[in-house]
């Protein structure tokens, strides 16, 4: 019984995104050319990323800051790396820096929109936007991913409750086995 619950958690630690990885590939290759398109006027993702000269003078605020981060950390960065090791934990963390990103997302849009009118500064630039509609898609995909279980997961799981119902019919003291019993009062 020991062997299933440890199968099962081990099978538990692993995702297995199928096809979606590709989408989810995809998707990062978007977010990277987002970067490379110009967020504000004249200044590019990587621009804003690196807090350079075109960046200051478009008054970049500090929402498109974060999400530039923010989308190159957890949308390049942890999404290309949860797809590697395939480890259930790094994914959920690219989900989590996904959907933050998506809020600094539409706040840096936001922010954009909101100039003051004596302001020079350009709006919002096309890299913005799709960087931002590429981070809100890998929130959704990810959450996809995250939430779906393997195929070993749900073959651990059931092996491991056969293995216990073996053990109750043949009458042994399951919480030897690993079992959880509650207390009654």
């Amino acid at each position: 019984m020991d062997a299933a619950a440890a199968t099962e958690r081990r099978a538990a630690s692993e995702i297995s995104p199928g096809a979606r990885a590709m989408v989810v590939a995809a998707a990062v290759l978007v977010l990277v050319l987002s970067l490379a398109l110009p967020h504000a006027g004249s200044a590019n993702g990587w621009e804003v990323l690196a807090g350079s000269a075109d960046a200051t003078t478009e008054s970049i605020a500090l929402p498109s800051r974060i999400f530039t981060i923010l989308a190159a950390a957890f949308g390049v960065v942890m999404s290309m790396l949860a797809l590697v090791t395939r480890r259930w934990v790094i994914a959920w963390v690219a989900l989590a820096g996904c959907a933050l990103s998506s809020i600094f997302g539409m706040l840096a849009i936001w922010s954009r929109q909101t100039l003051t009118p004596d302001s020079t500064a350009a709006g919002v630039g096309p890299g913005l936007v799709l960087g931002w509609v590429s981070a809100i898609f890998l929130t959704f995909h990810w959450l996809r991913v995250v939430w779906s279980r393997t195929i070993a997961q749900m073959d651990a799981e059931h092996e491991r409750r056969r293995l216990a119902g073996e053990a109750e019919e043949s009458g042994e003291d399951l919480t030897r086995l690993g079992a959880f019993r509650p207390r009654l009062k």
